[in-house]
């Protein structure tokens, strides 16, 4: 665990994993910590970047408009949930600096102003693919890369109400968030990617915690082993498939995959994904090698996905070609201490 006093920053922070790897969890204790904000997925990111050419130049405060009403106003977006006043975060993105990533840290940033916080982030598992796109708008972010058995990701995955793939796909999404992150972890360095595992972090909360605060540059607060308090305040009742935040932090589902997989699934898994499940600690079972039916389901499967992601990187380096202006985040620690006094003189 780190001691001593940090030295703070306010590096925007990023929460990456696999779905169902405990990603929620980890945004809940780190919203708990004093100084940082996280929202649940606010899911306006990333559409509004894929359409930044739509908006025109920002250097326009008419445009600016239009793109802070795009955030606050569509029922696609996540926005109502971070309990803001739209009106005002309208304001202020048509009073901001005219880029991407300056309109969108000043929703999160208005978000962690809420809470009385200086440093914010924001949570969404698939972020894994999208690293480059998110420093290329914060150039000084951090990424917190949660790990969790891949067998456990699958099983939890295949009972959700809103996995509408197989289990081939779930398989895939464990292996390439693995592979996204061993490519991150080697071009971004010890500094700006971190890496901790879920069953570690539930069996000694306050350890792995204090290493991350480290990272992370932030003391260690002893609030953030009870993300319980946060999440009945914060998880809406309806996504039952979180319930178990709502409990003391344990490793009740750790291994939960064995019971909760046939055993045709649990050998494809391993023969797919095993090596990486081994360097990692986790333990193969015996479970027999898939026919050869299945692995070229899962072949066909997985091909189809990286031919999609191709298509989707083709397609964001055509739009930089034609990008109307910079996307850069121009807010800077002095823009948030005013923001952080105008709220309190409000």
């Amino acid at each position: 665990m780190s001691s001593g006093l940090a030295s703070h920053t306010d590096r925007p922070i990023f929460v990456i994993g696999c779905p169902r790897s405990g990603t929620t969890l980890l945004q809940l204790m780190l919203h708990s910590h004093r100084r940082i904000a996280i929202p649940a997925e606010t899911r306006f990111l990333l559409p509004a970047y894929t359409s930044r050419c739509d908006f025109g130049d920002l250097g326009d405060s008419h445009n600016r408009r239009v793109l802070a009403e795009w955030i606050t106003r569509r029922k696609e977006t996540k926005f109502k949930d971070l309990g803001l006043d739209a009106d005002a975060v309208i304001e202020e993105i048509v009073a901001g600096p005219p880029t991407m990533g300056s309109a969108l840290g000043i929703v999160f940033r208005a978000y962690a102003r809420r809470f009385d916080k200086p440093r914010w982030g924001d949570k969404r598992p698939s972020y894994f693919k999208n690293i480059p796109t998110l420093l290329r708008m914060w150039p000084d972010a951090q990424f917190v890369h949660l790990v969790r058995d891949g067998r456990d990701c699958v099983a939890s995955l295949k009972e959700m109400p809103w996995y509408k793939q197989d289990v081939h796909h779930a398989i895939c999404a464990w292996r390439e968030a693995i592979d996204y992150g061993r490519r991150a972890a080697a071009k971004l360095g010890p500094e700006t990617y971190y890496e901790l595992q879920y069953e570690r972090l539930v069996a000694d909360p306050a350890e792995e915690l204090g290493g991350l605060c480290a990272f992370l540059g932030e003391d260690y607060d002893p609030a953030m082993t009870e993300p319980q308090d946060i999440a009945k305040l914060t998880v809406p009742p309806q996504k039952r498939w979180h319930d178990r935040t709502h409990t003391a932090v344990n490793s009740g589902r750790v291994g939960s995959w064995s019971k909760r997989l046939e055993p045709w699934e649990i050998g494809l898994a391993e023969s797919v994904f095993g090596d990486r499940l081994a360097e990692y600690g986790y333990e193969l079972s015996a479970a027999p090698r898939p026919n050869p039916a299945l692995l070229a389901k899962f072949a066909k499967t997985s091909t189809h996905r990286r031919v999609a992601q191709r298509k989707r990187d083709l397609r964001d380096r055509w739009q930089r070609r034609y990008e109307p202006g910079p996307v850069e985040c121009l807010l800077t620690p002095a823009d948030s201490s005013a923001a952080l006094i105008g709220a309190d003189d409000a």
